[in-house]
């Protein structure tokens, strides 16, 4: 009798590893951080090697934590950082170079080219995004550009790409299997999401040779046997990390909507089978699917850095020793103050996509101290995620009554009403904030016949927390106000020095 599945859950920071029972219940957990790499301003990389490494362990340990046998594991499922890229020797398994992180700026100045060369239109059109050093295939570009011998590597048919989901898969497969998912593909601006291939022009142009491309193939799929600790275990599920969530909170519908509160935030609308062109600076992106179901698609926007700003407070300002302390600090005043954080440490994405702005404080006085900046840097990603939700009315034109949140900065009750306060909206959080990871356990299980149908997984979703608003339409433009001139100070203090990474 087949009684878990298995989630491999690679996020930005950590490897984890989660086993879901048949009711959905997380019965075990293990996780293992990784090294973040910053070899230059703006370079952010990870060791592929020990991503592979920390993940397998996470695996191995969620299993020995318990008396479950493997051979009871229905299937495993992987969700993962989207955009990392990494590319890889496919004779001798070892990376070319680290993998080049979402967060990376390296690639501005060619996408800032790709711009002026008036690629806007085409790639928007066809991949859905915004031209932004964000997206997997400039970094592509520069690692065949700037490791010795990776493009003739690259012509010989050496080389493969893949972002974390495919060299995961590759590594646990023995490198038998070379694939991902259409949410991924989505993510990396080669993807044509109407089509569903990769573009031969958009490979010209970025001068990258489809060999190294991986097999593309719906979310929910069984995608291959691999053998872990004596067992012959099918992997029948990927996704991105955020098209993982939207499945997980059971956004099924046209016009549900969740924000993934994690080291950024991600907001995601369903869209049904309708690729919607935002016209206030969204994205188009491709949710999740099964075999023989029509592409579902979801409209988009990125907050770069959202609970890495606590984060921010805590390892480099170290104001405080946990990011729990943040929200007891936040309480400790009524107000932030006049204070404002503009977490740009990575530029600003949707709405803005300011590719070249910088972090900002703005409004201390000699009385601002630690309760203020806590509550700012909170504050900040509410603000941020607003201007994502205000987007999104402007394009669809749905009043949106409910937004399902999760990730690990959704446990910060503080956060979750001030977004209910300044957004003029119910939040809601289910019980389990594991979104992301049960979105993949749904869909391996759903593979599988695990569970039977999207009814089914509704039935096993429930809240647990809401928050609704509490201040005055006055306060909340006066609050909103604020939070708009602190951004146009983020940009045109780095303006005004011509970039200067």
């Amino acid at each position: 009798m087949k009684k878990y599945i298995l989630t491999l859950d690679e996020g930005t920071t950590s490897a984890r590893a989660i086993i879901f029972d048949r009711f959905g219940n997380t019965v075990s957990v293990a996780q293992h951080e990784f090294r973040q790499l910053y070899p230059l301003a703006s370079y952010v990389e990870h060791d592929p090697q020990e991503i592979f490494t920390k993940q397998y362990t996470a695996m191995t340990e969620a299993v020995l934590k318990t008396d479950i046998d493997p051979l009871e594991i229905a299937a495993i499922g992987i969700t993962n950082q989207r955009e990392t890229t990494v590319v890889w020797n496919k004779n001798t398994g070892e990376p070319v170079y680290n993998a080049i992180v979402w967060q990376c700026r390296r690639t501005t100045e060619f996408c800032e080219k790709l711009i002026a060369d008036g690629y806007s239109d085409y790639i928007s059109d066809t991949t859905g995004l915004k031209i932004d050093a964000y997206f997997s295939g400039t970094k592509i570009n520069w690692i065949l550009n700037n490791v010795e011998g990776a493009k003739a590597a690259a012509k010989n048919g050496e080389l493969l790409f893949g972002t974390i989901d495919t060299w995961l898969l590759w590594k646990l497969s023995g490198g038998k299997i070379h694939a991902t998912d259409y949410t991924n593909a989505s993510r990396t601006m080669l993807f044509d999401i109407h089509k569903l291939e990769f573009d031969k022009k958009l490979l010209d142009i970025l001068d990258i040779p489809e060999s190294m491309l991986p097999e593309v193939k719906p979310s929910a799929h069984f995608f291959g046997e691999i053998q872990f600790m004596g067992a012959n275990i099918p992997v029948c599920s990927i996704a991105g990390d955020q098209q993982s969530a939207l499945f997980g909170q059971g956004c099924f519908m046209e016009g549900d909507t969740k924000n993934t509160y994690g080291t950024g935030c991600f907001l995601l609308m369903n869209t049904g089978n309708s690729a919607f062109k935002s016209q206030n600076g969204l994205i188009t992106t491709l949710a999740c699917t099964a075999d023989n179901e029509s592409p579902q698609y979801a409209l988009e926007g990125s907050v770069f850095v959202g609970g890495a700003v606590i984060q921010w407070l805590r390892d480099e300002l170290k104001i405080i020793k946990t990011a729990i302390e943040s929200e007891r600090l936040a309480n400790k005043t009524s107000s932030n103050g006049g204070v404002y954080i503009v977490p740009a440490f990575s530029g600003l994405g949707a709405p803005y996509w300011d590719m070249r702005a910088r972090g900002t404080i703005c409004g201390l006085t000699r009385g601002s101290g630690r309760p203020e900046l806590a509550r700012a840097a909170l504050e900040a990603i509410a603000y941020q995620s607003e201007d994502l939700l205000s987007s999104m009315r402007a394009d669809t034109k749905i009043p949106l009554k409910t937004l399902k949140a999760d990730g690990g900065a959704a446990a910060n009750n503080f956060l979750m009403q001030f977004q209910s306060d300044v957004s003029n909206i119910t939040v809601s959080c289910p019980k389990s904030l594991e979104a992301t990871a049960l979105g993949a356990a749904f869909l391996a299980g759903l593979t599988v016949g695990f569970w039977q149908d999207k009814s089914e997984l509704l039935s096993l979703i429930s809240a647990d927390r809401s928050f609704s608003p509490k201040i005055s339409g006055a306060e909340r433009e006066k609050q909103l106000l604020g939070w708009h001139k602190a951004v146009n100070a983020a940009k045109a203090f780095n303006s005004e020095l011509g970039g200067g990474d």
